[in-house]
């Protein structure tokens, strides 16, 4: 007759059974460290810019193509796009400023504000000249003048390519880990 070993456990069955947990080893751990180390900062950064992207676009628009007596067409500064572009990027960028250094890389050492903000002005400035170039070769390479064309070329790719361009000096000299 075989007794039971008073060492062995005895199985609940009220209790669930343990689930297995993984071991992350090797490539797949360090492949999640990156990803959360970079995915918070980048939803929040691409929030920021979003929020940014929108009162541009419409500071933008209502610059060039709305006439406070005539409506809907040709703006006050329609035939001055660039500089209406000029005057909405400068306000966009006091509003991104705020926002990534507040809350996108907040959790980074505040470094010396002088400095940082004179990065932040020099990087603009060349991510500004991006977006123009955009804007500039539509308008006058191109001939295209209208609300679309604008829009497409200033507003949606000249976006992408200086919030590329941003997002990576921001996090390496803007905002550094140090």
């Amino acid at each position: 007759m075989l007794t039971p070993d008073p060492q062995a456990e005895i199985a609940d069955p009220t209790r669930p059974a343990p689930s297995p947990t993984p071991q992350r080893t090797g490539i797949r751990a360090s492949l999640r460290a990156l990803v959360d180390e970079h995915l918070g900062s980048t939803v929040k950064f691409l929030l920021v810019g979003g929020i940014v992207f929108l009162l541009d676009a419409a500071m933008y628009n209502v610059l060039v193509f709305w006439h406070p007596t005539d409506g809907w067409g040709e703006g006050l500064m329609h035939h001055d796009p660039l500089t209406a572009k000029v005057l909405t990027i400068g306000a966009a960028s006091c509003l991104t400023y705020l926002g990534n250094r507040l809350w996108t890389f907040g959790d980074r050492p505040r470094p010396d504000t002088t400095r940082s903000i004179m990065l932040f002005i020099l990087v603009n400035v060349i991510a500004s000249g991006l977006q123009l170039s955009c804007l500039g070769f539509s308008r006058y390479v191109l001939g295209l003048d209208s609300l679309l064309a604008d829009n497409i070329s200033g507003t949606l790719i000249g976006q992408a390519v200086s919030t590329s361009f941003r997002y990576v000096t921001y996090g390496r000299l803007v905002f550094p880990r140090r």
